[in-house]
């Protein structure tokens, strides 16, 4: 294959993995902190709020923040934001972060994404941390998959629910891995630290590292499950838009026949999540079980995580 053609393979898998170029016009508006309140995202059954920060390079750019827990309380909004890449962000949305006060960005990716995805665009004095989760080698395959144009080859690898094990098998590791375990245990660490400022946390499409970080965070914050699950999904209303286009694209490209092959990588799905929490239950008995002899949490760092995060 020449060099021109492996170029464009590559190409078209990065923009297979949801690497944004704009805000489709489809996209949720959802009020951005400071902006006003928050429109009642139709995912809710209570009255929180999911808080986006509306973004012309990135889509699923969240707030963690304002979900009431099981003692009344509620987690405080403007101290941990959640996102997709940050690769493709323009000026105008350098700024818009720039206004977040961040002190720190995660950048839960690999380097074969960052490779083909591109850094963190991001306001200046700001740099991203990385601290790789495992894809299972997904990137990878997507890579392969399109790249080789070939509809039997893409069946074969991602059709007859490959796919959706694929997904399955990513999301025990995020429990079972010990190098994941201690990338999500560090991040938490620091949102438990007072002395930390504002943080985000990210990965390519802010769904399934990012979802799993956000579903944990929100849960040792004494969120309810349902409430932690239901921010979780949420990232099908704010990527959905955009994730057709991107099949759409490959479609007319030629480079997929069959580009619905990718939607059980491109959703998330409460099975997913299903088989981290089963993981969890396995390995550890239950979520407590996870944060203290999984994650390597004290008491200590528990409670101060409560005293930052809950008002």
């Amino acid at each position: 294959m020449s060099r021109a053609r492996i170029r464009l393979a590559s190409t078209a898998a990065a923009a297979a993995l949801t690497a944004v170029v704009a805000l489709p016009a489809a996209a949720p508006a959802v009020a951005a902190p400071g902006a006003g309140a928050a429109a009642l995202h139709p995912l809710r059954q209570e009255t929180t709020a999911i808080r986006r920060i509306p973004l012309q390079g990135a889509v699923n750019v969240r707030d963690v923040g304002g979900y009431r827990t099981y003692t009344g309380g509620q987690v405080r909004q403007g101290l941990v934001y959640r996102s997709d890449a940050l690769s493709k962000l323009t000026q105008a949305d350098i700024t818009t972060v720039a206004g977040l006060g961040l002190t720190k960005a995660v950048d839960f990716r690999i380097p074969m994404e960052v490779q083909y995805d591109g850094a963190d665009r991001l306001p200046s004095g700001l740099s991203a941390t990385s601290r790789p989760v495992s894809d299972l080698g997904l990137y990878a395959t997507l890579v392969g998959a399109i790249g080789s144009g070939d509809p039997v080859k893409q069946e074969q690898m991602l059709g007859g629910g490959r796919a959706e094990a694929y997904m399955r098998d990513i999301y025990r590791t995020f429990v079972s891995s010990p190098e994941n375990r201690a990338q999500f245990a560090a991040t938490l660490r620091e949102i438990a630290d007072s002395g930390q400022g504002p943080i985000l946390y990210h990965c390519t499409s802010g769904k399934d590292r990012t979802g799993w970080m956000s579903y944990v965070l929100l849960r040792a914050l004494g969120v309810p499950e349902a409430t932690a699950g239901s921010d979780y999904l949420a990232s099908n209303t704010f990527r959905g838009a955009y994730d057709a286009q991107v099949r759409a694209g490959l479609k007319q490209s030629g480079r997929m026949q069959n580009p619905d092959l990718l939607i059980p990588l491109q959703e998330v799905r409460q099975d997913y999540l299903d088989a981290a929490t089963a993981q969890l239950r396995a390995d550890y008995g239950d979520f407590y079980g996870y944060l203290t002899d999984g994650l390597g949490l004290d008491l200590r760092t528990l409670a101060k995580l409560q005293a930052k995060m809950v008002r």
